[in-house]
């Protein structure tokens, strides 16, 4: 264990050097910069010698990097670093520095830049270098050094970015949620699992908050706890500890709960990796955890499982010997007595020669979803779904659940409601508090459009207070009904097909007029479902959707070097014609002086904490900072006029403060950022209406203070 002062000891070093960047950045000499980040960089490798802390090594390693570009293990480090951590595709920048400056520096190389764009899902570009290091290693057979990747890794990366086109051109009719800010945290939060009436979850967490262990793991993160929440009047409580005897002092994780939500299933690191079990006692607590048979655990890992509703079937995944390969996934049965039976593989169907992990047997006792590096996947687990038919007693080919649930990097643990209409699941993306939160997702069948506005209605700005509210699944009685009337009315005429709405986005420079090509996707606001997409010039840029009424989407842009826009659109319903709408999206650079609203970042009336929609801006903003490392920021905080002055001063101070605080737990340097409240002395708009004026100048803004060297003035 390493307390909690190490972390704060070595912050301590850390603040002394950010004062010598930006001391470095003023006197903006050469010799300096040099220095300095050699000094970076042994503190990186310090970090990476004395402890597990991939993160906080990486900083260094980026500081270092950023300082000198031309310092090629400071570049290597950074984007290995981001590969052994979150944020993947910041790799490739890092890697492609190394590269330019010397093409030999590792065997390994071209492939690396290859992953760093996979997991951008910038498969073109993954495919270019993967394809070259393909051919690399085909004309040097002879080459046996240790950071040779073999031709069959390479070939499946190939694969897999292959996949990746295509599912990303089509995507699936999903909308994926965060859940709630009262469960998920700034930390990893991940496992989630769910009773048969969506009432109780429970989770692993490693914040903070309410942990049982004040200590942090050698990797500078807390232990391992399950937490859970309640679902009161349709909304998730605040996350709770589930405390002992489920938790104790190091690592504890859930793995499955029982359909009626009393029996939970978790993972011991006992015996290389065990399964045990709680039982929900009458008054409410936990019985001590004990393992379960000896036929499910073994003297190898055994790290996941799930149990049919009638709870006599268990799959789980193991890397026992006898398999097909890495892990697979097993079944077994109770016998007569209740007692499981020897566990049997599932065989080839299901498992391949890559990791199986993560079943879970839907209610109906007959769909297995799981999670595997193999099959046509899209890069890291991938998750698929496989129906048992009882008649001819297999399993049916396991089928991808497609792009956005699926991405490059690891999707597993999924587990889905009763009526199979939703999911859940944790990932790592734009609308997340942390690390990994967990998100619903809800199924709409191909072809299938969900109401707008019938459920996830999007907050509106004028109320503040509400919440959203949890998607519930369609009443049971609607489609009997609805088919008794259609059978009793006359046959109606066949409705005419609904034709696409097809939006053409332009980018280009603000200044030149010249198109960008750049990070963009159109998304449905009320509950995050993508729009089809695809790339028809240089900077410009189609969607196509067949919504049934108006919708009102988001369209994000994002260009390394420029400021990043999130616009909200009207897209009209589809009708019996095509309609065409075409726009031109103008970005502007980056540079010393240039100022922005931060215009999806909002708050509650007299209150400095941020909205749910807010995250995916500050996350943008966070990234658009970790891209331009020689950047300094003031991010001021505006308010209505509701109070007095002196007040008001302080609430967007508070404001601002709450900014800042934000991109500085996600990496970002102190230095770098500065807070300052203007009150209500800068009004963007009338304060004598709620929802056109004082919303609004409740708001954040950010203004370049110096970039490259240059100081803005005031």
């Amino acid at each position: 264990m390493i307390k909690r002062y190490f972390g704060a000891c070595l912050l301590i070093t850390l603040l002394s050097l950010s004062g010598s960047v930006a001391h470095a950045q003023m006197a903006d000499t050469r010799a300096d910069s040099v220095e300095l980040a050699e000094q970076f960089y042994e503190i990186g490798q310090e970090i990476l010698k004395s402890t597990k802390v991939v993160v906080q090594a990486r900083e260094q390693f980026e500081m270092a990097a950023n300082l000198d570009p031309n310092n090629i293990w400071a570049n290597f480090m950074t984007g290995q670093t981001y590969l052994e951590s979150v944020n993947k595709e910041r790799s490739a920048k890092y890697f492609l520095r190394v590269y330019q400056q010397d093409p030999n520096f590792r065997y390994d190389l071209l492939y690396s830049i290859g992953k760093g764009f996979q997991y951008g899902q910038n498969y073109e570009e993954a495919l270019k270098y993967y394809n070259q290091y393909k051919q690399k290693t085909l004309s040097d057979v002879n080459y046996r050094g240790q950071d040779k990747i073999q031709l069959r890794d390479v070939e499946r990366r190939i694969e897999e970015c292959q996949n990746g086109l295509e599912y990303a051109k089509n995507p699936k009719h999903y909308s994926i949620v965060n859940i709630s800010e009262k469960v998920n945290s700034i930390w990893p939060d991940y496992g989630p699992v769910l009773n048969e009436d969506e009432t109780i979850l429970i989770f692993t967490t490693r914040r903070q908050e309410d942990n049982l262990n004040e200590n942090v793991d050698s990797d500078n993160f807390y232990f391992e706890d399950v937490f859970y929440s309640e679902k009161v009047n349709g909304e998730w409580t605040a996350a709770k500890n589930i405390k002992e005897p489920i938790n104790d002092m190091y690592h504890n994780s859930n793995l499955s709960l029982s359909a009626d939500g009393n029996t939970l299933y978790l993972y011991r690191y006992d015996n290389g990796g065990d399964i045990f079990f709680s039982t929900k006692e009458k008054d409410g607590t936990w019985a001590y955890p004990q393992p379960v048979s000896e036929f499910i655990n073994s003297s190898f890992a055994e790290k996941s499982i799930s149990v049919s509703k009638d709870g006599n079937t268990m799959f789980f995944s193991s890397n026992r010997p006898g398999g097909l390969g890495g892990l697979d996934i097993y079944m077994s049965k109770k016998d007569k007595n209740g007692k499981w039976s020897r566990s049997e593989n599932l065989g080839a169907t299901i498992n391949t020669e890559f990791d199986d992990e993560s079943p879970f047997i839907h209610y109906d006792g007959k769909t297995l979803y799981f999670s595997s590096r193999g099959r046509k996947g899209m890069g890291g687990y991938d998750i698929f779904k496989s129906v048992y038919d009882s008649t001819a007693r297999q399993w049916s080919e396991p089928a991808n659940l497609g792009y956005p649930i699926n991405t490059p990097d690891e999707d597993v643990f999924f587990v889905a409601t009763k009526d199979g209409k939703r999911g859940y699941y944790a990932s790592v993306r734009d609308d997340g508090q942390g690390y990994t939160d967990i998100y619903m997702v809800n199924f709409f069948p191909d072809g299938e459009e969900k109401p707008v506005l019938a459920q996830n209605k999007p907050q509106p700005k004028q109320e503040p207070e509400k919440k959203e509210p949890e998607p519930k699944p369609e009443p049971e009685k609607e489609e009997p009904v609805q088919e008794q009337k259609i059978a009793e009315a006359p046959k109606p005429e066949p409705a005419a097909a609904l034709m696409p709405v097809t939006l053409t986005i332009r980018i280009v420079d603000d200044a030149t007029d010249l198109p960008l090509e750049a990070n963009i996707n159109l998304r449905r606001l009320s509950d995050n479902q993508l729009a089809g997409k695809s790339e028809t010039g240089p900077g410009e840029y189609k969607f196509t959707t067949t919504q049934k009424q108006p919708v009102q989407m988001v369209l994000s842009v994002e260009k390394d070097g420029y400021m990043f826009k999130n616009f909200k659109l009207t897209i009209p319903a589809a009708t019996a014609q095509a309609q065409e709408i075409s726009r031109s999206i103008e970005l502007s650079r980056l540079q010393t002086g240039f100022s922005s609203v931060l215009r999806n970042i909002y708050f509650d009336f007299n209150n400095a904490t941020f909205k749910k929609d807010s995250y995916d801006e500050l996350n943008k903003l966070e990234r658009m900072l970790n891209e331009n490392p020689d950047m300094v920021v003031e991010i001021s905080g505006h308010t209505d006029n509701v109070g007095g002055k002196e007040y008001n001063k302080q609430l967007s101070q508070r404001r601002a403060q709450a900014v800042v605080d934000y991109v500085v737990q996600k990496g970002i340097s102190k230095s770098r950022v500065s807070a300052k409240g203007y009150g209500e002395e800068r009004p963007i708009a009338s304060n004598d209406d709620e929802k056109e004026g004082r919303m609004l100048n409740r708001r954040v803004e950010f203004r370049i203070v110096s970039k490259g060297g240059a100081v803005a003035t005031q």
